[in-house]
């Protein structure tokens, strides 16, 4: 799964999560925790492997089980620490989520099923041509992406992906555009202030 899908996914399942369980959206720290956690691992073992050669494969530490529970509790007991508990555990659901998905994700597009892609370094999964960047793959994989939307004949998984896509925009929405609304709100109360000094 790329690093859009995941957030995407994300987004939805917390703000689910949130409507079932805390009966309120997200607020905007918990939507850019949210986004944040939910594309980390692949921010961490992606370049890592394909653009610097440190790893084998774009499975390795961010999306190991060995690091993954250890960095969500610390980042749940930090949270707690500064009364943000809810960041904390959007963060920790999200950051879990990613690892499923995944071994999901293969299983629906390949028809294989890799649970070890969550068990670096006890268990390593293939291996990437160091001589394709980060950047280059990224950007291949974005233009494969947008040559199927337009082609007129898009696969029955892209167009799943941007109903979802949609969804998700419509629920941010529906959840009065955490981050956005934030920012907003934000830069109207530096420009309330300001009027008030100039009067």
């Amino acid at each position: 799964m790329w690093p859009w899908e995941h957030a995407i996914v994300g987004y939805v399942v917390y703000s689910l999560f949130c409507h079932v369980y805390y009966r309120a959206p997200p607020g905007g720290l918990e939507a850019f925790a949210v986004v944040f956690a939910s594309v980390l691992p692949d921010l961490i073992d992606k370049p890592l492997s394909w653009q610097f050669g440190v790893f084998e494969s774009g499975y390795a530490l961010g999306h190991s089980i060995f690091f993954i529970v250890p960095l969500t509790v610390a980042v749940g007991l930090i949270a707690r620490s500064y009364d943000r508990t809810h960041v904390g555990v959007a963060f920790g659901l999200v950051y879990l989520l990613h690892l499923p998905a995944d071994v999901i994700d293969r299983l629906v597009r390949g028809g294989y099923f890799v649970p070890e892609i969550a068990f670096w370094p006890v268990v390593s999964v293939g291996t990437h041509d160091q001589s394709v960047a980060f950047t280059e793959q990224f950007f291949s994989l974005l233009g494969s992406y947008t040559y199927e939307l337009f082609s007129g004949s898009p696969s029955q998984y892209l167009l799943l992906q941007l109903g979802l896509a949609m969804f998700a925009a419509l629920l941010w929405l529906y959840d009065g555009a955490p981050v956005l609304r934030e920012v907003l709100l934000g830069l109207k109360e530096l420009v309330v202030q300001d009027t008030r000094e100039f009067s």
